[in-house]
């Protein structure tokens, strides 16, 4: 049954001065839910001179109709109307995803305090008792869009920081990735020039006496310092200009001279372990389009790679050529311990082989960063970069360039 009162239950008293200065200039949209006209109307004018748009609905059906192309700041909503009631309104308004966060205020002929209860357990946030008064309904009204438009401020302010933290847990990961980078591919052409410096020391040192080196040995010596260099430079360039990727400068270069100079940085190491290398590259071959520092990080972390987690006396291949795509295929195979499936699976991520170690890479300090670094690169040409591997057998990397 409507609760439909006459009209003089709304309570008009002349205090129009006192109601302006307590709501002058609202801002919003309220959705007023009343089966009685005369309700409606008083209240759709009382609303609208403080400033307010005004939406309206006969009963509960047509409110949540409404909602869904119009969101209102907040819901007068009576209890008893025909259809469903105020109170299964407000329960079905809550339990929508689009809606629940809309303050509802009930506006109800009942004094029964059950039924006020009942109302703000279903999520209504206030009540006005019919009869009503002006100032009351204004006032709760007022209070009630403050509290809204307070807690979006919040709620953005809250989204705000939440991204800024993200952007700064990011930055940070980035600076430690690059850190590591610098690290690690330092660490393979300075350990070879260490490891010459050394012998050189050992032979100074048992012949008591000034050796001089050979002019080859100071080229290699040379140019491995200049592309240490380099690579210092390319990684500073990425960090600065772009924290989530890696800079390429790509021009057309021979790919057997980086490959030859990713060799000549690793010798002492291939020395020491007893590997051996078989380069098959057709003199024909023609260039690669490619940053060949970076491309030369590539091989270098790939060959360091299977030694590091293979015995000595290591044989690898090492071969480039032109796939049916005309792209340029690169492959570095070894015949060592090979891996399962499920260690290829995930090898390139972000520190893969620290989180995955077996005993059979036990021996190597390896963080997992080296085939990350090489992904990285690889996807900067607009290549692609896997592996296959065997137990026993060996493994297979491999990766592509653009030809030029």
């Amino acid at each position: 049954m409507s609760d439909r009162l006459p009209t003089d239950s709304i309570k008009s008293t002349d205090k129009s001065l006192e109601i302006s200065s307590l709501c002058h200039s609202l801002d919003g949209c309220v959705l007023v839910v009343d089966d009685n006209p005369t309700n409606l109307s008083v209240l759709v004018n009382l609303l609208r001179d403080v400033g307010l748009r005004v939406l309206v609905a006969t009963d509960g059906e047509s409110a949540i109709e409404q909602t869904e192309y119009v969101k209102p700041d907040l819901i007068l909503l009576d209890v008893m109307m025909p259809g469903i009631d105020g109170f299964e309104t407000c329960e079905r308004l809550k339990a929508n995803p689009d809606t629940v966060k809309i303050p509802i205020i009930f506006m109800t002929a009942l004094s029964e305090t059950v039924d006020k209860v009942r109302g703000l357990s279903l999520g209504a946030v206030d009540y006005v008792t019919k009869p009503f008064d002006h100032e009351e309904v204004l006032v709760r009204i007022r209070t009630h869009l403050t509290i809204t438009k307070q807690r979006q401020t919040i709620e953005s302010q809250n989204l705000e920081l939440q991204t800024e933290i993200c952007d700064r847990k990011r930055a940070e990961e980035s600076l430690t990735i690059f850190l590591h980078a610098v690290s690690h591919d330092l660490r393979n052409p300075v350990t070879g020039l260490l490891m010459v410096l050394d012998n050189l020391a050992k032979t100074a040192s048992s012949a008591d006496t000034n050796i001089l080196l050979p002019k080859s040995t100071l080229e290699r010596m040379q140019q491995s310092g200049n592309r240490q260099l380099a690579l210092i430079n390319s990684l500073l360039e990425s960090h600065v200009n772009d924290v989530h990727g890696i800079i390429i400068h790509p021009q057309s270069v021979a790919i057997m001279e980086v490959i030859q100079a990713a060799i000549d940085d690793l010798q002492p190491l291939l020395d020491k372990e007893e590997a051996k290398v078989i380069v098959q590259i057709a003199p024909e071959l023609p260039l690669v389009f490619a940053d060949a520092a970076h491309v030369c990080r590539v091989f270098q972390n790939l060959i360091a790679n299977a030694i590091k987690h293979n015995p000595p006396n290591l044989k690898l291949t090492i071969s480039a050529k032109i796939n049916p795509e005309n792209n340029l295929l690169c492959e570095v195979s070894d015949d060592g311990v090979g891996m399962t499936n499920e260690q290829s699976e995930h090898l390139f991520e972000l520190y893969a082989q620290g989180k995955h170690q077996t005993k059979l890479n036990r021996r190597s300090l390896s963080l997992g960063l080296g085939l990350y670094i090489c992904r990285q690169i690889v996807q900067a040409h607009g290549g692609a970069i896997g592996v296959t591997g065997e137990i026993n057998i060996g493994s297979r990397f491999w990766f592509t360039l653009p030809m030029s």
